[in-house]
């Protein structure tokens, strides 16, 4: 039984985009292949935008590209109406970074380490001492540090902290100047549960008031399932994009396992009704969840065994990730299906 087809939609966000990324390429000198081959997507204003894909795949070299630490090979890539080769001074100015490795200065205090960043980025003159600086300043790291839970400790040498701690040091240093956007690379790793959470709510909280526009790359696809949009990407390409809802729906269809004492006759009403299954036992029938219902009532054999399946972000992404490059290796998965934003921008 067949899905019901998904209404294609745009395949570009509905506002003005911040970011804007067209035909980005991106090769290592000494390569054989494109580390990115041809990316290209937008992100508008105040989204949640998530990249996804396994290790290898290119997204951390497209964070690098568009926070500047790397220079494109080739395509253009706007990041607040600035282009990242040319104007990178301006970008890191709109831009807050959270960097998958360690960035901090060990020999410095925690608070330190912000007050220096907060200077760089014109925030407020240089004092010697954490007292001496602004009020707006202290208020601010006050604020971090509580969300963060490391208030008691913000004043302490960073080379004293734990792996946790200063993955924290590094989220707040990233939010002390307010940034139009906000680069996320792996920001929970090293976090405890309660710790994620608190950091996830408080960024919603920077989200909805400042309308902070957030770019995240995250193994924890949960995090990513809150998401406004998610581009994934594999062997350098752009293998899928759209809503989180729009992904697993072009992606992982829902399906209905069902069995019986007699699993013969349920075999042969299920192929008298044109009802197409697979497997031996039970019996998969992919089913869209609005069907369910009227599936089961068509049924007149005695069923034993009645359960519902609705695809998960983790299933959509194991679809792709799992699905075998071309012959020479070297290329992509096979494209998606034709259809709305889960497009091949390759």
């Amino acid at each position: 039984m067949e899905a019901e087809p998904v209404p294609p939609i745009p395949n570009q966000p509905t506002a003005e985009a911040v970011i804007t990324v067209e035909g980005l390429v991106k090769r290592y000198r000494g390569a054989a292949a494109n580390a990115v081959d041809g990316v290209s997507f937008d992100v508008a204003p105040g989204e949640f935008f998530a990249l996804l894909g396994p290790n290898g795949a290119g997204k951390t070299t497209t964070i690098s590209v568009l926070t500047t630490t790397l220079l494109p090979t080739s395509g253009s890539v706007l990041v607040a109406g600035h282009d990242v080769a040319r104007d990178a001074a301006a970008v890191r100015r709109a831009a807050g970074i959270i960097f998958q490795s360690p960035s901090l200065d060990l020999n410095l205090t925690a608070e330190e380490n912000v007050r220096f960043h907060a200077v760089l980025y014109g925030l407020a003159p240089m004092r010697p001492t954490f007292a001496l600086m602004p009020a707006g300043y202290k208020a601010r790291v006050h604020e971090l540090a509580e969300v963060l839970g490391i208030r008691e400790a913000v004043f302490h040498p960073v080379r004293t902290f734990s792996g946790g701690m200063k993955r924290k040091l590094e989220i707040l240093r990233s939010l002390i100047h307010r940034p139009r956007i906000l680069f996320l690379d792996e920001p929970t790793t090293g976090l405890d549960p309660s710790s994620r959470r608190s950091l996830w709510q408080y960024l919603e909280t920077v989200r909805q008031d400042g309308g902070t526009t957030m770019v995240l790359t995250t193994h924890y696809l949960e995090e990513a399932e809150k998401a406004d949009r998610i581009c994934i990407i594999t062997h350098g390409r752009v293998v899928s994009l759209g809503t989180p809802a729009r992904v697993k729906a072009d992606l992982v269809q829902n399906y209905l396992l069902v069995d019986a004492a007699d699993r013969a006759a349920l075999k042969a009403e299920l192929s008298r009704s044109g009802m197409a299954f697979s497997g031996d036992g039970p019996l998969r029938l992919d089913t869209p969840a609005a069907d369910v219902h009227r599936v089961l009532r068509a049924i007149e054999t005695p069923l034993h065994l009645v359960q519902t399946h609705t695809p998960t972000l983790e299933d959509a992404y194991l679809e792709i990730v799992e699905r075998p490059a071309a012959p020479d290796g070297a290329g992509p998965p096979a494209p998606l299906p034709a259809g709305g934003e889960s497009e091949a921008a390759a």
